[in-house]
C-alpha cells in the first residue's frame, strides 16, 4: 500500500515529475503525428501504384518490345488464378501542341476495356469513367484519332488540389512524334523519315494521383501505339499487366505466372524473333515500381531511426529527473528501510513510479496526437483561409487530405516504447536508491 501512496504523492506534488511527464508526452505526440502522416503517405503511394499497375507485370525494358503476346494473354486468361490481363505498349514521344513547344512524354498504348479490368484506369478518367469504351472518342470529332492526357499535362492544380474542369474536354490537338523500331532495334524508316508522327485530339484526362505519371503520360489506343512505335511482321507489346483473382497472394501469383512464362518461352524457342523473349521478366507490381517506392520506404526507415534517438532523449530526461528525486528523498528511503523495506521493495517502488510517469505521459501524448490529427485538415484549411499558411502545397505535392488515421497497433507500440524508455531511464537511480543503507541515509539527513 505504501508504494501506491508514495507513487501518487510523487506524481502529484513533485513539480519536477510534471516536467518528466510533459517531456514524455511531447515525445509521444511528435512520434504519433509524424509517423502517422509519413506512414499514411507511403501507404497511399503504394496503393495508387498497385491499383495503376495491377498485380503482376510480364514486361521488358526494351523499346522494341516482344511478340506473341496474344498467345500469352490467352494462356493467362485460362489460368484459374488470373482475373484479367491487359497488353500494353510503352514508349517515348515528343508532344507538339499547336505552337513551337515540344514536350517529351511517355506513351502508354492500351485497350481501354481490358486495361480497366486489370487496373483502375477507368476510375482515373473524368469524362468517360462510366463508359470507358469511349475513352478514346473525341467529343468534337468522334471519328478522329484521340488520346487521353495525364491531367497535369494540361490542367493545373490549385492550392487545395482541385482542378477546374469544363463541361467537355478542352478542344486541343497535338502531334505525337515517335521513332519506330524494327524487331532488331533498327530504325524502321531509315530510307525515308526516321520519325512517325500523328495528330490526336484530347478526349479525356487521367488522374492517377501519382505525380510523375499524371505529368508525363499520354494514353493511346493499343493499335495506334503499335503503329507509331513498333513495326514488323509480328505485333509487339512492352508488357502484359495481370490482375489476380481475390484471395490470391501477389507473390504466389507471380511465381505461378513465372512458371507459365517459362513454359511459353520454351515453346516459342524456335519461332522468329524469339530472342526478344529473353529480355522479358515477370515481376510483382512492387518490384516493378521499386525505383519509385524504395526512396519513400528508406525515408520512412530513417525517420524511424530518428525517433529511436528521441527515445534516447526520453531516457536521459527520465534519468536526470529520477536521479534528482532519489537525491532529495533519501530520508524517505531511510525510513522505509529502517522499518523493514527490502532492496527489492525500494527498486519496485521507483520502477513503479517510472512506469506511472511513462503511462501518464505517453497516454497524454497519444491522446493529444490523436486529437491533433483528427483536426489537422480542418486546421490547415483554417490557417490557409485566414493566414495563408499551408502545411503541404498542393501545387507541388499530389495529395488530397493529409493522412490522419491513427493505427491502434502503432499507437500501442509507441506507448509501450515510451513506458520502456522511462523504465530504462529510471533503472540506475532506482538501483542506487535500493543500495542506500538506512544508517548512512538517516545520518546524512541529520547532519
Amino acid at each position: 500500500m505504501y508504494k501506491l501512496i508514495l507513487t501518487a504523492r510523487y506524481l502529484l506534488k513533485r513539480r519536477i515529475t510534471h516536467f518528466a511527464i510533459a517531456a514524455v508526452a511531447l515525445c509521444v505526440f511528435i512520434v504519433v503525428v509524424v509517423m502517422t502522416v509519413m506512414t499514411g503517405l507511403v501507404q497511399d503511394f503504394k496503393q495508387k501504384n498497385h491499383a495503376f499497375f495491377g498485380d503482376c507485370i510480364v514486361g521488358t525494358d526494351s523499346l522494341v518490345g516482344y511478340p506473341y503476346y496474344e498467345e500469352l494473354t490467352e494462356i493467362l486468361e485460362q489460368a484459374d488464378f488470373v482475373q484479367a490481363v491487359s497488353p500494353v505498349v510503352k514508349n517515348y514521344a515528343l508532344l507538339s501542341p499547336d505552337g513551337d513547344v515540344n514536350v517529351d512524354v511517355e506513351i502508354l498504348g492500351i485497350d481501354p476495356i481490358r486495361h480497366s479490368r486489370a487496373t483502375n484506369w477507368d476510375r482515373t478518367l473524368h469524362y468517360h469513367a462510366d463508359d470507358v469504351a469511349k475513352a478514346f472518342q473525341s467529343a468534337y470529332e468522334p471519328n478522329a484519332p484521340a488520346c487521353v492526357w495525364g491531367i497535369d499535362l494540361l490542367l493545373r492544380r490549385d492550392a487545395q488540389n482541385q482542378y477546374q474542369f469544363g463541361r467537355y474536354p478542352p478542344r486541343v490537338a497535338v502531334t505525337l512524334t515517335c521513332f519506330p523500331l524494327t524487331a532488331r532495334g533498327a530504325p524502321a524508316r531509315a530510307a525515308t523519315s526516321l520519325v512517325s508522327a500523328q495528330r490526336f485530339l484530347c478526349s479525356d484526362h487521367s488522374h492517377s494521383g501519382i505525380a510523375r505519371i499524371d505529368s508525363g503520360y499520354i494514353y493511346l489506343p493499343l493499335e495506334q501505339a503499335q503503329l507509331l512505335c513498333m513495326e514488323g511482321e509480328e505485333k509487339r507489346v512492352s508488357a502484359v499487366y495481370v490482375k489476380f483473382r481475390p484471395g490470391v497472394d501477389v507473390d504466389e501469383g507471380c511465381a505461378r505466372v513465372g512458371d507459365l512464362w517459362s513454359r511459353f518461352k520454351q515453346a516459342k524457342a524456335d519461332a522468329p524473333n524469339s530472342f526478344l523473349l529473353d529480355t522479358v521478366s515477370v515481376q510483382s507490381w512492387k518490384t516493378y515500381r521499386r525505383a519509385a517506392i524504395a526512396p519513400m520506404e528508406k525515408e520512412q526507415i530513417l525517420l524511424g531511426l530518428m525517433f529511436v534517438l528521441v527515445g534516447f532523449t526520453t531516457v536521459f530526461i527520465v534519468f536526470v529527473v529520477f536521479y534528482m528525486i532519489v537525491g532529495s528523498k533519501k530520508k524517505d528511503i531511510g525510513v522505509l528501510k529502517s522499518v523493514g523495506a527490502s532492496n527489492v521493495s525500494i527498486l519496485a517502488l521507483f520502477s513503479g513510479f517510472a512506469f506511472c510517469v511513462g503511462l501518464v505521459g505517453s497516454c497524454a501524448g497519444g491522446l493529444l496526437g490523436w486529437l491533433f490529427l483528427a483536426r489537422i485538415n480542418e486546421s490547415e484549411q483554417w490557417l490557409y483561409k485566414h493566414l495563408g499558411i499551408q502545411l503541404w502545397d498542393r501545387t507541388i505535392y499530389a495529395i488530397g487530405d493529409i493522412p490522419h488515421h491513427v493505427e491502434p497497433d502503432v499507437l500501442v507500440v509507441i506507448i509501450c516504447g515510451a513506458i520502456v524508455s522511462c523504465l530504462i531511464g529510471a533503472l540506475v537511480p532506482s538501483y542506487l536508491a535500493a543500495r542506500l543503507r538506512p544508517v548512512e541515509t538517516l545520518h546524512a539527513v541529520r547532519t
